[in-house]
């Protein structure tokens, strides 16, 4: 039997599994760390954090499989959004922490960008609409005005996953979906660097790797010092999966263009995978993994989608979380059977779920939280039953903005399909049937799938046979009737409040 590995190095953890070519799971880890903020709105990260959370778990995730290491035929790494990447100097070591898809400080550079560069030949070279502090681009742009001694010392930047993979094999690369995701630096139409936008921006072309690679294309062999602490043979191929949103596509049997894929964790990545970038929409666009100089990964969707009923539960579900620490059902799954009767509309409530602004296709940092509707009547339970469909609300925006028929059904992964409930309100919301994974490996089984195609281990009919997804949850008419009237009135919410939300960030100072 031969085996493949999967890596995902995520924003708070990097997991791995390890997996037969029949796509059965034998073993896997997770090892955790931090982000660091030291500011308000700053996010970043030391590589080497990320460097060895790849190492451990990939060998504790080989100790546990009890496998023969010869078995193991590839490794695909996938990554967060790593923004800026990885500043690395003529040694390849880190020269600061990497600026992170979460960072914001970027604001004053995005302003520079819209008034002294062409934003029309940004979207025809690009692809994206919209010039935001989430683009890498605009990160690297902060360090160069910020930390001039910095800049001098920098040789590349590398996105996460490169790194690790260069750290492995020594061979440095970029694959086409982390280099589209920084942004205005990428030539979408041509597959390259586009030194139009990076001479108007004054960044040097070789300031970024020179050799792109697709996910399923060899990177790199695993040196024999990495193959020491990895627990596999030299040699062992590795590829980029890219970016980890992306790969959780290919998790989810996206080979082809035409469907929608949503994974909400704490933030929402809801993307139609094309032929052609949709333009015009507000959307993120960058290549997708699969067939990258072919197929694009058109992407948006709500900043704080499962992280506001986060917020509900630590605020407002005390009660719930003591039952969950006294060894009782997880405080989710009671707020969640207390909301269970509610009725679609929650009894007149509708949230925005604008708790950090929004990205696209919203576009507004000073986007605001909301809670409509309320009176003496409402419980906790209506109120968090709102809570989730505000998500479900976001999702349906983000369907809309792209133009598109999603065909017989969606992809929805994540956390949010633990709940039963939840997952019908999603078909409900869009009028789309849902599907959701058996299994909660998305990204990393990309990465396994990916690395099966690189090695010529896999096949793309051979993968698409393993079982991934479950049975479609059908919309309900009735209910979807009644959810049509409050999307409308979500919509127009936020329209209606717009200018109020800005004088509101002024009064508090909050951009």
């Amino acid at each position: 039997m031969d085996y493949l590995i999967g890596t995902d190095i995520g924003t708070s953890g990097t997991k791995s599994i390890l997996m037969n070519t029949k796509g059965e799971l034998i073993a896997q880890d997770l090892e955790e760390y931090d982000v660091l903020t030291p500011h308000p709105l700053w996010a970043e990260q030391w590589p080497d954090v990320w460097l060895k959370a790849v190492k451990d778990s990939i060998r504790k995730t080989v100790a546990k499989s009890k496998v023969n290491p010869t078995d193991i035929k590839g490794i695909g790494i996938s990554g967060l959004y790593g923004g800026s990447g990885i500043p690395v100097d003529e040694k390849m070591e880190p020269v600061r922490p990497a600026l992170i898809w979460m960072d914001r400080r970027a604001a004053e550079e995005t302003e520079w960008v819209k008034q002294n560069v062409n934003t029309n030949r940004l979207r025809e070279i690009t692809g994206n609409d919209v010039v935001d502090p989430y683009y890498g681009y605009t990160k690297v742009l902060w360090i160069k005005n910020h930390e001039p001694e910095n800049w001098q010392r920098t040789k590349l930047f590398l996105p996460p996953n490169n790194y690790v993979i260069y750290k492995l094999t020594g061979k440095v690369s970029i694959d086409y979906s982390a280099a589209g995701n920084i942004g205005g630096f990428y030539d979408i139409n041509k597959g390259t660097w586009s030194k139009e936008m990076m001479d108007a921006m004054g960044v040097p072309v070789d300031k970024m790797p020179e050799k792109f690679v697709d996910a399923t294309e060899i990177a790199g062999l695993i040196t024999k010092e990495a193959a020491q602490e990895l627990g596999v043979p030299a040699g062992t191929p590795v590829i980029a999966g890219g970016i980890d949103v992306g790969a959780a596509n290919i998790g989810m049997g996206v080979f082809q263009p035409g469907r929608y894929v949503a994974a909400i964790g704490s933030s929402m990545n809801a993307a139609l995978v094309s032929e052609e970038p949709i333009k015009g929409k507000g959307l993120i666009v960058w290549p997708y993994p699969y067939k990258s100089r072919q197929l694009v990964y058109n992407f948006s969707g709500s900043a704080t989608a499962g992280a506001i009923t986060k917020w509900f539960r630590d605020n407002f579900g005390l009660l719930e979380k003591g039952v969950q620490e006294s060894g009782g059902d997880n405080a989710y799954v009671t707020l969640g059977k207390e909301a269970h009767n509610v009725p679609a509309g929650s009894r007149g409530l509708v949230v925005l779920p604008y708790f950090m602004g929004e990205r696209a296709p919203v576009w507004n940092s000073n986007a605001k939280g909301l809670i409509f509707g309320l009176s003496l009547v409402h419980t906790k339970a209506d109120i968090f039953h709102a809570f989730q469909e505000a998500v479900c609300y976001a999702l349906r925006h983000s369907i809309e903005s792209t133009g598109r028929n999603l065909g017989d059904y969606i992809v929805i992964a994540g956390g949010v399909t633990n709940s039963p409930d939840w997952v019908q309100m999603f078909a409900d919301v869009t009028g789309y049937a849902v599907r959701t994974p058996i299994d909660d490996a998305e990204a990393n089984l990309g990465d396994v799938m990916l690395a099966g195609l690189a090695t010529g281990t896999l096949t793309v009919d051979e993968v698409q046979k393993w079982q991934v997804l479950g049975k479609k949850v059908e919309p309900r008419r009735a209910q979807h009737e009644v959810y049509n009237r409050y999307y409308q009135l979500y919509r127009n919410l936020y329209n209606d409040l717009g200018d109020d939300m800005k004088e509101l960030s002024e009064l508090t100072n909050i951009q």
